[in-house]
């Protein structure tokens, strides 16, 4: 008989929290191994998380509507099968349940402006809101909570330091702990700010508060620029060959597979073979160590029906031929609009493609997704003029071409590296074999 946590897991790069949405099973259920327990949340992707272990749902540690952090325990399973399910046991009772006492002391500061500790459950999330906000623990405790047995949720939370900022709610009591065996009431006195200046919008100006999830973003991404000092290299290719040999078996794989052909599996396919021949593009940094990775799995951008952006990974694309790659493209795309991608599909890649061309852009400068230390961005495919070299001399004919933007971490990747890489892609795309069948 053993009792097993079941972790929240880490569903995609840079995420550290979810929303439980749903539990799929109640306290008594028996549960098989891979079999989904709950639906989680996160600012990427909704999905259901499945059991790691066969046994009985025992104890639910978090409710629906909760954000937990990622690794901390949501619900505990019993995995010996043949335990019978019984009703949870009673918790003991804690002071947060104990009866209220009239003349009962209230919350105490101490001296140090550090708040005690409060009986009420908080969420991580709230917590790290509250911090941020300079909320204490005594202010937090006056927070209505509309979720689950009144507690605190984050929509709470933030109404709350809406209505601080407007000016809707009063400032707290602090109650400060002296020496002697005496509580003291002080009321706080306004905290006195930095006059700043004054911004002028006209009547044509919206302006629009960020949410959380919009903050996150902006963080991460200044995080990134913080970290790895960025440098782009540009490399135009004649993609000629690979647009002419779409057209003519897109209609047979099409009938022979049940799958759409794009250029994305191309594209992949030649990365793959790139990151083969340069493998210090394919690793991180830890301190002063670099970290090359041996697996090479590729995070390729998908736009969302929401207007999002999720980055599913190809595990060890390195292993697939072009109609593997096809087939896994055209899987992970379809899944992923649908909110299907198990969290695992979402985590541990090496390097990241983004095609911003499906926006008819040629060119940009991606930011890094950290830990990796190089992305790749395809530029939209343009019909343009260009010299064709033959054994007869050189033409000027209509060629398609695209730009291929390479941004790179400057800390262990060098422009002769970050460029040879790019170039070895744009040669693998230009040697391909249109007279090859993929079916």
């Amino acid at each position: 008989m053993a009792l097993v946590e079941m972790l929240m897991p880490k569903m995609g790069e840079s995420v550290m929290e979810g929303t439980v949405l749903n539990w799929l099973k109640k306290i008594g259920d028996k549960i098989e191994q891979d079999e989904a327990v709950l639906e989680v949340a996160t600012d990427k992707v909704d999905t259901e998380i499945p059991s790691l272990h066969a046994g009985v749902l025992v104890e639910i540690l978090a409710q629906t509507g909760e954000v937990v952090q990622v690794g901390k325990p949501i619900a505990r399973i019993e995995t010996s099968a043949e335990v019978t399910a019984t009703s949870p046991k009673t918790a003991p009772e804690t002071p947060a349940q104990q009866p209220v006492v009239a003349n009962s002391a209230p919350a105490v500061v101490a001296a140090n402006n550090q708040p005690a500790a409060s009986n009420r459950f908080y969420s991580p999330l709230v917590m790290s809101i509250a911090k941020e906000e300079g909320i204490s623990m005594q202010e937090l405790d006056t927070v209505k909570g509309t979720g689950l047995e009144g507690r605190v949720t984050k929509q709470d939370i933030l109404a709350y330091v809406k209505d601080k900022k407007a000016g809707k709610v009063a400032a707290p009591q602090v109650v400060v702990q002296q020496p002697v065996a005496q509580t003291i009431t002080v009321k706080s006195e306004p905290t006195v700010e930095a006059v700043k200046p004054a911004v002028s919008y006209s009547g044509n100006a919206d302006i629009i508060e960020m949410d959380r999830m919009r903050k996150m973003i902006a963080q991460r991404m200044v995080d990134s620029k913080r970290i790895s000092p960025h440098v782009t290299s540009f490399v135009e290719a004649d993609v000629t060959n690979i647009v002419q040999w779409k057209n003519a078996n897109a209609k047979s794989i099409k009938e022979k597979e049940g799958i759409s052909v794009t250029f994305t599996p191309i594209f992949l396919h030649a990365v793959a073979r790139a990151l083969k021949d340069y493998p210090l593009i394919n690793s991180s940094v830890d301190g002063d160590k670099i970290i090359v990775k041996k697996d090479i799995n590729l995070g390729m951008a998908v736009a969302l029906p929401s207007g999002n952006l999720i980055v599913p990974v190809i595990r060890n694309a390195d292993q697939l031929n072009l109609l593997g790659m096809a087939h896994k493209v055209n899987d992970l795309a379809k899944r992923a609009r649908e909110n299907k991608l198990k969290p695992d599909e979402l985590s541990d890649g090496t390097y990241t493609v983004s095609n911003i061309g499906s926006f008819g852009n040629v060119m940009g400068t991606p930011i890094i997704m950290q830990p990796q230390v190089a992305i790749l961005s395809l530029g939209a495919i343009v019909k343009k003029p260009a010299v064709i070299e033959t054994p007869q001399g050189d033409l000027i004919g209509i060629r398609h071409m695209m730009f291929l933007s390479h941004s790179y971490d400057h800390r262990i990747v060098d422009g002769a590296l970050g460029g040879s890489f790019v170039r070895r892609v744009a040669d693998y795309l230009e040697r391909f074999d249109a007279s090859q069948k993929l079916v």
